[in-house]
């Protein structure tokens, strides 16, 4: 998949991004990334002990942190100390992005030039914006939109009332009627006065071979990305949230909703109704019953089921 960004932003060194903090080294920030893949040019923010793993390997140039987290990270890295590192790193992302805490409307669109895509089927009324990409033998159904920059791979099979912004989508994808694709997700900083929405620069990423079923909404990551795996599947109605990474080869049941920066490993599968809570990480080849609740990390090859979710056995055990 191509790393490419959908929003524009401001060339702004450290110090006009934190004009109060201490800036040893006054870099010119090329990007803001998480702490595993941010390079010496980016800016990374690190808010939890549950990520010191990913700060001690981190090569970002500069990092928002707090004073019982900054240990952990390299000596290399410049440290910006703040309280409440979620609040400062959204005012650093609305100052290099300015546009990326709210969907403004695509403005530019217009009906599919079918002379230009040759190869592609439309239906009535879709709506295309600037340097769309489709790929080859693609069809889009009726009253479907796809915003600037969007790629869409070979082979794909876009149902009608589709929106899709700020997402990549490789070959012989189908997203079937009504699900909408790459808009921001929830994310904000409580405030006493107003919340201060938070920023989101990332995009939507989804593999080869994957079924989206009818009513899906699947948001762009906040600073990652979201990333539906190959050959993963998603029944109705299935919410997807900012940073979520699914696996290849998942089967995900109708009203299954997936809170903030969960990773899904390979061929899991789950049941109806289920939640999984955010920031936690399911493993291979995991079942989840339906309507469960997911509170906790499961390790691979588990079953588990109830609220909160457990194995299977003891939750039958307890269920007689």
């Amino acid at each position: 998949m191509k790393h490419i960004s959908f929003f524009p932003k401001k060339n702004l060194k450290l110090k006009q991004i934190f004009p109060k903090s201490i800036i040893k080294n006054n870099f010119l920030v090329e990007n803001v990334k998480p702490l595993i893949s941010a390079k010496s040019k980016d800016l990374t923010f690190f808010d939890s002990i549950k990520y010191k793993s990913f700060a001690a390997k981190s090569m970002a140039g500069a990092c928002v942190t707090t004073d019982s987290l900054e240990k952990f990270l390299p000596s290399k890295i410049q440290k910006i100390l703040v309280k409440n590192v979620l609040y400062e790193l959204a005012k650093a992302l609305k100052k290099i992005y300015p546009t990326a805490d709210i969907d403004l409307p695509d403005l530019n669109l217009k009906k599919a030039d079918k002379k230009k895509y040759k190869s592609v089927k439309f239906g009535n009324n879709v709506l295309i914006g600037k340097n769309v990409k489709l790929g080859n033998n693609t069809i889009i159904g009726s009253n479907t939109i796809l915003e600037h920059n969007v790629i869409i791979g070979k082979n794909c099979v876009l149902g009608s009332g589709v929106i899709i912004k700020n997402s990549i989508i490789g070959e012989s994808v189908v997203i079937q009627d009504g699900c909408k694709i790459g808009q921001k997700g929830f994310g904000f900083i409580p405030s006493k006065n107003k919340n201060i929405k938070f920023p989101h620069i990332g995009k939507v990423l989804i593999e080869d071979n994957v079924e989206i079923a009818s009513g899906c909404t699947i948001d762009r990551g906040s600073i990652d990305d979201t990333v539906i795996g190959s050959n993963t599947y998603l029944d109705n109605q299935v919410h997807v949230a900012h940073n979520v990474k699914i696996g290849s080869n998942c089967m995900i049941a109708g009203q299954v909703g997936f809170a903030g920066s969960s990773i899904i490993g390979n061929n899991v599968s789950i049941g109806g109704q289920a939640g999984i809570s955010g920031h936690l990480k399911i493993g291979n080849n995991v079942k989840i019953g339906g309507g469960s609740g997911v509170v906790k990390d499961i390790d691979d090859n588990q079953i588990v089921m109830g609220y909160p979710a457990i194995p299977l056995r003891d939750f039958l055990k307890k269920s007689k």
